[in-house]
């Protein structure tokens, strides 16, 4: 019997890391090949190997660390590290990332530039390895700002689309946002611990609350939510990678890195963004039209939820969460590709009927949908209830107002099951519309694949053995994490109940009129970038254009009249130089040549010149004389 290693060497490590940015440069430099797609998948896999070989590495601690900067008494360590979360993180990330890049294959394979987009998804895995393999808040910090980077680059891929290039700058200036806070945060870490590691010790309230301000942005957390459903502007294939599965769930592996460092108070500020997140992300969701759009605030309601659970403290529940949420979205956002790809639209109310023109779309979209709803046997139902019960739990223990929290939470998990209804609705049922006259059909194998895995991995039964506990679940077990108890004993019956009565509703539900007030406020995220524009946007575009002003008309001014000024005088003083000190100067060098002329005439060397003017000079001597 083969024995378990204990632990990942350090060259596959380095290979773990190399390859995805090794891979990056090559397709780079290569050019649009036609087999640009097949040499990321075969990258990729490689990856999936070395991940799965250090998934089985058991479940101990492995750092390794060198010295990288050092200056007096600062030390930043160049670290790694690879715990169980780091492992469940890593198999996440190379899977989904290969079923997204071999549904990209086809997807993409009329693109001009399909081997810069396998590129850059490239570099983005290289960089979400490098924030789940990094040792301190340093190394995770540059990881970070690169991870920011490959999204700026794949959502603003067709930067030809004003929208697409718009939602890529609006992603990541907001995303700066967050990031200026959380390096605020690393360095009131190092103040306080004099370290840059992961402690274990809480931190200051208001360091802690910087750090989770890194969260804020790369999650889409409440008041930074805005940039992703704008970011749905890129293909199709990058919304199911990063915000689906990867990029967003960056922010919720920084909390569980980040938690023993938070403090109670942190903590409850944690909750109630998360809760607060969920609630305006499942309302926002309600009555879009937009079949991406819908999914992307779905994937804001999530995350909200698994922020919520981090700041109850359950920490397991979240990551459970995070790693179901991972596979049916990533299946929504796949099977959302392929209808897209099919009807050549994104707006729902040009959509319907296509249940028997794509069966299989139909199917993957149906179980996917239901698992994001909670629906028993489902993976999203274990994880919910993981996260609802241990809500109910700390609310229990705290009483009073707390109680809210996991109200809301459960009335969200409601929500979703209404806007996810409706949704399958709009798509599958009913008649198509009038003007749609394509003939849709089926994608290929290579897109319907990869759905169909995601699919199958959104059951219950691939989590735990009791497709209705999570406490036994291998999951929980692997991360090295626990569960809080089972909570009241109506819980589950009472999202059951949600769940068919939010589906229920979301069937039924009429699509309102286009300038009801409700469906504005959904449509347009609770007026959210409204009021951007106008506390910040307008404010500071206004501020901008005074600013402009004075500099064109006063300190332009000042500068111009400077100038003319300075021409001026610049003038004077040429005509002083040419015609007074040149004046001077030439006349008197005249002079001195007259006189000198004079002086040589008289000299000439001719007697009777000499004797005429001795004659005159006695004759002027008399006269002056007498």
């Amino acid at each position: 019997m083969p024995t378990v290693p204990d632990s990942l060497p350090i060259p596959l490590l380095i290979a773990l890391l190399a390859l995805p940015f090794g891979a990056f440069g090559l397709l780079f430099s290569a050019g649009n090949r036609s087999a640009s797609g097949w040499l990321a998948v075969f990258i990729t896999v490689l990856g999936l190997g070395i991940s799965l070989y250090a998934a089985s590495t058991g479940t101990v601690a492995q750092v390794w660390a060198t010295n990288w900067i050092q200056f007096q008494h600062l030390i930043i360590p160049l670290q790694f590290r690879l715990d169980p979360i780091g492992r469940l993180m890593l198999v996440l990330v190379h899977g989904i990332a290969l079923l997204v890049q071999l549904y990209s294959i086809s997807y993409m394979r009329d693109d001009a530039r399909k081997g810069r987009y396998f590129a850059y998804l490239q570099l983005f895995i290289g960089a979400m390895l490098g924030i789940i393999l990094a040792g301190n808040l340093v190394i995770l910090y540059a990881f970070w700002e690169l991870v920011g980077l490959a999204s700026l680059l794949l959502i603003g891929f067709w930067y030809d689309r004003p929208a697409a290039a718009a939602a890529a700058k609006k992603a990541f200036l907001m995303n700066r946002i967050g990031d200026a806070a959380f390096l605020l945060g690393i360095l009131m870490t190092y103040l306080h611990t004099g370290s840059f590691e992961f402690g274990t010790a809480p931190l200051p309230t208001i360091a802690g609350i910087c750090l989770f301000m890194g969260c804020v942005a790369k999650s889409a957390q409440f008041p930074l939510l805005t940039w992703l459903p704008d970011a749905m502007e890129g293909p199709t294939p990058v919304s199911a990678l990063l915000h689906a599965a990867t990029m967003v769930a960056a922010g919720i592996f920084l909390l569980a890195r980040i938690h023993p460092m938070l403090s109670p108070d942190a903590l409850l500020v944690v909750t109630l963004a998360g809760t607060l997140t969920t609630v305006w992300g499942g309302f926002s969701a309600l009555f879009q039209t937009d079949i991406k759009r819908v999914l992307a605030f779905s994937t804001i309601s999530q995350l909200g939820l698994m922020v919520a659970a981090m700041g109850t403290g359950n920490v397991g529940g979240a990551l459970f969460h995070l790693l179901t949420h991972a596979f049916f979205k990533a299946g929504l956002f796949l099977a959302a590709g392929s209808v897209i790809h099919a009807v050549h639209t994104q707006d729902m109310h040009q959509m319907g009927g296509l249940r028997k023109s794509l069966p299989h779309t139909y199917l993957t979209y149906l179980i996917c949908a239901a698992a994001l709803s909670g629906v028993p046997l489902l993976s999203g139902f274990l994880s919910k209830e993981a996260i609802l019960g241990g809500a109910f739990n700390w609310a229990d223990a705290r009483g009073g107002a707390a109680q809210l929290i996991p109200v809301l939470l459960l009335l969200s998990s409601g929500l979703t099951a209404v806007y996810m209804a409706r949704q399958v609705r709009l798509i599958f049922f009913g008649q198509p519309e009038p003007a749609s006259v394509m003939a849709p059909h089926e994608p290929d194998w290579l897109m319907r694949g990869p759905v169909w895995l995601l699919t199958i991995l959104s059951i219950g039964f691939w989590f735990s053995l009791n497709p209705l506990s999570a406490h036994h679940s291998w999951v929980i077990a692997a991360i090295g994490q626990s569960l809080p108890e089972d909570g009241p004993v109506w819980l589950a019956p009472a999202s059951i109940l949600l769940v068919v009565l939010g589906g229920w509703l979301g069937f039924r539900l009429r699509e309102p009129a286009i300038g009801s007030p409700l469906a504005l406020a959904s449509r347009h995220y609770g007026y959210l970038d409204e009021l951007y524009r106008h506390l910040v946007t307008g404010p500071a575009l206004w501020l901008a254009s005074l600013v402009n002003r004075t500099d064109q008309r006063v300190v332009d001014g000042v500068v111009d009249g400077v100038g003319l000024g300075t021409v001026m005088l610049a003038h004077l003083i040429r005509f002083i130089d040419r015609f007074g000190v040149d004046g001077v100067v030439n006349g008197a060098g005249k002079v001195a040549i007259g006189v000198g002329q004079l002086t040589r005439s008289v000299q000439g060397g001719r007697i009777q010149t000499y004797i005429a003017t001795a004659i005159a000079v006695v004759v002027l001597v008399l006269w002056l004389i007498l």
